[in-house]
């Protein structure tokens, strides 16, 4: 699957739901910081080698975080008129030629 095609489901259910209304630029940008959060609190007071053992049940809530996460930025990145695909590219170009 594709970023486009994400993108077109993603804006299929935002028309149905008539939720563009809600979806400045803003509102993405805090609702994906939300969704971080709530990532961030399920590694909370963990140690570090515990974090990289997550029960089945924290792993799967660990995984539907990031997915909430990731489609809040495809929806920030078409109101913006960004390429996602483009700038996660050329992010990593250059951190690739800054630390490389």
């Amino acid at each position: 699957m594709n970023l486009v095609e994400l993108t077109e489901r993603l804006h299929a259910i935002r028309d149905r739901n008539d939720w563009r209304q809600f979806h400045s630029p803003k509102n993405l940008a805090m609702a994906a910081s939300v969704e971080m959060s709530e990532l961030v609190e399920i590694f909370q007071w963990l140690t570090e080698d515990q974090s990289r053992q997550l029960p089945a049940d924290k792993l799967a809530h660990a995984g539907q975080e990031v997915g909430d996460i990731v489609l809040y930025l495809l929806l920030l990145c078409s109101e913006l008129g960004l390429d996602m695909e483009a700038v996660v590219r050329s992010k990593l170009a250059d951190s690739e030629r800054r630390f490389s």
